[in-house]
């Protein structure tokens, strides 16, 4: 008999009765496996609950139909589970990893992150994995036995790796840290328990990333054109979509714009989705993995789209970058969200009492960088609706966020 919560998994997936375990000793649940229970504590978490109101690109006032930071998490969980269900890996874990992933994201999307990079610039930066690794480790405070949640190694490991190792070989960054250098919390995390920041992460690990990848081309496609920031017609500029959408027409002339974007859209997902799983078989089959350490030192990832879909990617972000994410009201928006966060961080620094007690406690005698970090923690765990309340509570006048899409957008009127 299987024990609870047990599945069939191939060998080289990651196996939860052989855990390396967790940094603070807890006897095992009789009724869920470790990553069940990971899973379980992340959702129940406080920073997952504010991922409702986090923006994905466009600012909360702009409509509810949009994807906000939880929404995007939600879809990205569901490909992960759909990818490791088909390649045998551990279903459970893909999903925790898919739901802790953006716990480090700020208010504001990716502008809160570059304004609090800014700011925090003379004291280590500030990079969003980073940031989640302090949340599922120190900052979440739900227990009595430890901070934060005590999630398993594996856990933590896909956490901090789902993107690729930190460091190479010989012990130096890998090109996305060499500038500004590993994160601090993670190097401090690792010395206190070693992630083997040099090896790539289980394939669970890796699967959750991509199905990030996945989730965004199709969602901030949907989005965009129900925005009316680009049409059905100037995707004719990515051949991938291009392709899509002749397929589409073909099978269903005259069909109504609001349908064919939901078309295209699973059209992605599904594409992409394929390819991920026919080549993660056949990356696997010749590696001919034993079981998960041979794909952890595996020197290149196992799950990864062919080059015709990596290409397709490549472009469609490259689409997106510049008639989306670069489209002047959405820069315009980014501009007064960057001021916000960047004027609540001034205005804490000049006093830090003006911060709830719970985080201003102890702070009398700390150092400079010990009183950025904790104002940073603040900053990043507040919610889009929060951090325009709280500047509106310290400064006179606050930059006002609304914007309205072009005219061409769709009505949302979907029940």
């Amino acid at each position: 008999m299987r024990p609870p919560g047990e599945r069939w998994r191939a060998p080289y997936a990651t196996d939860p009765a052989c855990t390396r375990g967790r940094l603070i000793p807890e006897p095992a649940s009789p009724t869920r496996s470790a990553f069940q229970r990971d899973r379980d504590r992340i959702v129940h978490a406080t920073a997952f609950r504010r991922l409702k109101h986090k923006t994905q690109v466009f600012v909360h006032h702009e409509g509810d139909h949009y994807r906000t930071r939880l929404t995007h998490t939600l879809e990205v969980s569901q490909i992960a589970r759909a990818l490791a269900r088909a390649l045998g890996l551990d279903e459970d874990l893909a999903e925790a990893l898919a739901l802790s992933h953006d716990l480090g994201h700020t208010c504001f999307g990716h502008t809160g992150e570059d304004a609090l990079d800014a700011c925090m610039a003379p004291y280590g930066g500030f990079d969003h994995n980073a940031q989640a690794l302090r949340i599922v480790t120190r900052l979440e405070r739900r227990y009595a036995g430890f901070d934060g949640l005590n999630l398993a190694w594996e856990t933590l490991e896909g956490l901090v790796k789902h993107n690729g190792p930190l460091l190479e070989a010989d012990g130096t960054p890998t090109p996305r840290y060499r500038q500004a250098g590993i994160p601090a919390a993670i190097l401090e995390f690792d010395a206190l328990y070693p992630l083997e920041l040099a090896n790539h992460a289980g394939p669970e690990a890796q699967v959750a990333a991509l199905a990030d990848d996945i989730a965004y081309d199709s969602h901030d496609l949907d989005d965009g054109l129900r925005a009316g920031l680009f049409d059905l017609a100037d995707l004719a500029a990515v051949p991938f979509l291009k392709d899509l959408l002749d397929e589409i027409d073909g099978l269903h002339p005259n069909l109504e714009t609001s349908r064919k974007i939901h078309e295209l859209a699973r059209r992605v997902i599904t594409r992409f989705v394929e390819d991920l799983i026919g080549q993660g078989e056949r990356r696997i089959a010749a590696l001919a993995p034993a079981s998960v350490e041979d794909i952890r030192a595996a020197g290149a990832p196992v799950i990864a789209f062919s080059p015709a879909i990596a290409a397709a990617d490549a472009d469609i972000k490259r689409f997106l970058y510049a008639r989306m994410y670069r489209h002047p009201g959405v820069m315009a928006v980014r501009a007064k969200a960057n001021a916000i966060v960047a004027d609540l961080f001034a205005a804490f620094s000049a006093d830090p009492a003006r911060m709830p007690e719970e985080w201003s406690a102890g702070l009398s005698d700390a150092s400079e960088a010990r009183v950025a970090r904790r104002i940073s923690d603040y900053i990043a765990g507040m919610t889009d609706t929060y951090a325009v309340l709280a500047h509106r509570s310290l400064f006179r006048s606050t930059p006002d966020l609304h914007w309205s899409p072009p005219s061409r957008g769709l009505p949302l009127a979907e029940p």
